[in-house]
């Protein structure tokens, strides 16, 4: 038998008040008493080593434990249940109907509520039908009357556009070639919308300027013939226009890196040109100066074009030494052509920086690398000049060549792509030159 010690250890409840005989009320008002327990004796400790954003995420403000499985009170995507009331259910019928859209008269039943009986399909407003236009006798012989078109040959087209909705390639197919004479989509096309042209512009009040569609039968079959002629290309000539269209790209870069070489050589000489106008100013401001004024302004830094050194306008205390040193703009081969200069001309690679002799030296290093420039690319247009010369006689050689029926075009098409063609770097220049030069001497040895 079963004390009842272990009844109130079931039941959960506890022996100190619990130690008479079990009654009613304890075992109605058992869950209350649990509650009012655990709030009072519940209590949590955050565990050491915890950072309290982390056990504030764990539990409540009612320091209840954390849920075990996720819990979802809201109803935000959840379908909402239905609420059923005392109120009588609506009263559904099974009913027949019409479909206006169907011109058969045919009859089907569906489910309906009472209150809707007699009232139209509700999706016949769906039905969407194209306004195809109606004319008369009259109207047809004074305005749109067409030799190359009957009257009855016209009446089917538009009984077709009607039943179909002007899907021209439906009526296209269903047309009635055994009675009339085969006709494109472009012409049925043509007919209909010049027709609807007509006809609007004839209806319109007066003083009005309707809108017309016209439908251009000549521009859409040149479109249907290349696009067939498209479609029927053999691989030899997907591969031909491939071939053309990487050469067009070369081309296009080419005269791309040309034009920027050009702009580049503009600007060196523009700032050369500049360069020389800011030194013949400075001298002239220089001399107009009194020689009290000398020692207590500083000398005016003009601008350089060559190599932009760096201005050190810190509050911090800085070496003038540090005015002399070279950017990082500056390339290796810059800076090698300027110290061989130097060591020519038995000029220091680090001179004393007093405020003169930095100036000085780095005017004198700006300009060497503004004459570096200009020498190379001096050389590069003579370079060019020369092959394009030389490409030149060989091509009138070759011309002449052919047009007394010696050789064959294919050499020349390909001397023709490499005139707009590619950039020269010296080797290449001098490759080029040194074949184009043997091949004319190869061709005048020739009897």
């Amino acid at each position: 038998m079963a004390t009842g010690a272990d009844v109130r250890d079931i039941l959960e409840l506890g022996g100190a008040e619990n130690d008479g005989p079990i009654s009613k009320k304890d075992l109605i008002n058992s869950d209350k008493k649990k509650s009012k327990k655990a709030t009072e004796t519940l209590t949590f400790k955050r565990p050491e080593g915890m950072h309290r954003e982390v056990y504030a995420l764990l539990y409540s403000d009612k320091k209840d434990a954390p849920p075990l499985l996720p819990s979802d009170t809201t109803q935000g995507y959840r379908t909402v249940k239905a609420k059923l009331g005392c109120k009588k259910v609506r009263p559904w019928k099974w009913m027949p109907f019409t479909n206006p859209a169907r011109k058969d008269g045919a009859i089907f039943h569906h489910w309906r509520r009472m209150a809707e009986e007699g009232k139209d399909y509700p999706f016949a407003r769906f039905n969407k039908t194209v306004q195809v236009p109606v004319y008369s006798e009259q109207e047809y012989q004074m305005h749109l009357h067409d030799d190359g078109w009957t009257k009855g040959e016209t009446d089917h087209l538009f009984d077709l556009c009607k039943r179909f909705d002007l899907r021209f390639v439906v009526i296209h197919d269903r047309y009635d070639y055994q009675q009339y004479r085969k006709r494109s989509i472009e012409d049925l096309k043509e007919r209909y919308y010049s027709i609807c042209g007509k006809l609007t512009k004839v209806r319109a009040a007066s003083g009005t300027e309707p809108k017309i569609y016209i439908f251009d039968a000549g521009h859409e079959r040149r479109r249907k013939e290349q696009l067939e002629k498209l479609f029927n290309r053999t691989p030899e000539q997907v591969a031909e226009e491939e071939y053309l269209i990487q050469e067009l790209r070369k081309i296009e870069n080419r005269k791309k890196e040309r034009e920027k070489k050009a702009q580049d050589l503009q600007k060196l000489i523009k700032a050369a040109d500049t360069t020389a106008e800011l030194r013949r100013a400075e001298k002239r401001v220089s001399k107009k100066k009194l020689p009290q004024k000398r020692d207590t302004e500083k000398p005016a830094v003009p601008e350089t074009a060559g190599i932009k050194f760096p201005d050190f306008k810190s509050a911090g205390v800085t070496l003038r030494s540090q005015r002399m040193k070279l950017p990082s703009s500056v390339g290796q081969k810059k800076i090698k052509a300027i110290e061989q200069i130097l060591a020519e001309q038995g000029v220091d690679l680090n001179p004393m920086p007093t405020e003169e002799i930095v100036q000085m030296f780095n005017e004198l290093r700006s300009d060497l690398v503004l004459l570096y420039e200009l020498k190379q690319a001096h050389s590069n247009c003579e370079y060019e000049q020369q092959m394009l010369r030389h490409r030149y006689e060989a091509l009138l050689k070759a011309g002449s060549g052919t047009g007394s029926g010696g050789t064959t075009g294919g050499g020349t098409k390909e001397q023709i792509i490499d005139v707009v063609g590619a950039p020269l770097t010296p080797n290449s220049r001098k490759r080029r030159e040194s074949a184009s030069s043997s091949s004319s001497v190869k061709k005048a040895k020739k009897p």
